[in-house]
């Protein structure tokens, strides 16, 4: 690859790089070299992103808890997230890879995010946090914008509590109905590992356990 195709990626990407070697260092798979190749790159890269990222979430998210920050955070540093950044930046048009992918996807996800991430860490060694904070930012922006969580019902915010704390599922147990066919009402008790019992009524046992579910998560604090 060219000087000069090195020099159109830096316009693309808004980076003047001062060690030229690092750029190409980010850009080269391991396939290509099995010695001077991105992984290292990418490790601080991974970890640059995810420093910056979190610090904006932190400021501009403070009303939101740590799990709705953890969620969000997730949805904005996965791979399915990079890849897409990475497209955009059209970095597989710049990437060196060995024989044993000619004629492969070049856009494999995995081998493009994993290039953006060395790409920050190689910014970041080159520049300075002010300007990788300035790349990242700009890059993830519409990302960052539409950062959103859909709201986690009672039932399975408690399923995942449970789970992840006694690895074991919340016990539902449906008690009665009651009230005319046309508009009964169920009644259904929940527990967890070393909780108490809660009832919740409903329209529906979905509902009921929906309300039962609501009551443990009160009593925890959750």
């Amino acid at each position: 690859m060219t000087n000069k195709k090195l020099d159109e990626l830096q316009k693309e990407i808004g980076i003047k790089f001062t060690n030229f070697d690092l750029l190409k260092t980010a850009l080269t798979h391991k396939s290509f070299n099995k010695e001077d190749n991105n992984e290292k790159l990418e490790f601080l890269g991974d970890r640059v992103i995810g420093l910056i990222i979190s610090k904006y979430l932190l400021t501009n998210f403070s009303k939101d808890n740590e799990g709705i920050l953890d969620k969000k955070f997730a949805n904005l540093v996965n791979r399915f997230t990079c890849a897409k950044i990475a497209k955009n930046l059209k970095l597989k048009d710049y990437m060196f890879l060995g024989s044993s992918y000619i004629g492969l996807n070049r856009t494999n996800d995995k081998i493009i995010s994993d290039c953006l991430e060395a790409v920050v860490g190689a910014i970041y060694l080159d520049q300075n946090y002010k300007e990788v904070e300035k790349f990242v930012l700009g890059n993830w922006k519409k990302y960052l914008d539409k950062s959103t969580v859909a709201v986690v019902d009672s039932k399975t915010k408690l399923q995942e509590y449970s789970l992840k704390k006694y690895k074991i599922l919340p016990k539902y147990k449906f008690f009665n109905q009651s009230g005319p066919q046309h508009k009964p009402i169920f009644k259904v008790q929940v527990q967890i590992e070393n909780s108490k019992k809660f009832t919740g009524v409903g329209a529906s046992k979905k509902i009921a356990q929906q309300n039962a579910a609501k009551k443990l998560l009160l009593d925890l604090k959750i």
